[in-house]
């Protein structure tokens, strides 16, 4: 990966529903050279997709909760299948320490809150913190 091909993963990350001629023109080559360098970065798994942002409040989803979940002795597989197929987890994470796991969960009340965790309830032990705001939203990292 050369300094183009940062450039061009920095674009993508501020807009990925930019045209490749804009996209070009922002990196300074040709479109054939771009679309020979945003394969590239797909097939060597730079890229893995393009996704859409949601604002979640907007389709009703009021409460976003961090969920520690330490799964009961023998649980553990389980655990993961149930996380899996609960909708509401929109994210989650296999951790080391103390917890398994760590999921972002959203809900639209504190009652529906209540009605995925108790799915977990009788597998693991579940530790709730509601989100108040996200003050870094998800980024890239430096890339240099």
């Amino acid at each position: 990966m050369d300094d183009i091909d940062r450039q061009i993963l920095t674009i993508l990350a501020m807009d990925a529903r930019i045209s490749l001629k804009a996209l070009s023109a922002q990196a300074g080559l040709s479109s054939p050279s771009t679309s020979e360098r945003l394969r590239r970065l797909e097939e060597n798994g730079a890229i893995q997709g393009y996704t859409l942002n949601i604002n979640l409040q907007s389709i009703g989803y009021s409460f976003q909760s961090l969920v520690r979940i330490k799964p009961l002795p023998g649980m553990l597989k389980k655990v993961e299948l149930i996380l899996q197929q609960i909708p509401e987890v929109i994210e989650c994470d296999k951790v080391t320490g103390e917890d398994c796991f760590i999921a972002r969960l959203v809900s639209r009340s504190m009652d529906q809150l209540d009605q995925v965790l108790n799915k977990l309830a009788e597998h693991a032990q579940c530790n709730t913190s509601i989100v108040k705001n996200t003050p870094v939203k998800r980024r890239l990292p430096p890339l240099a």
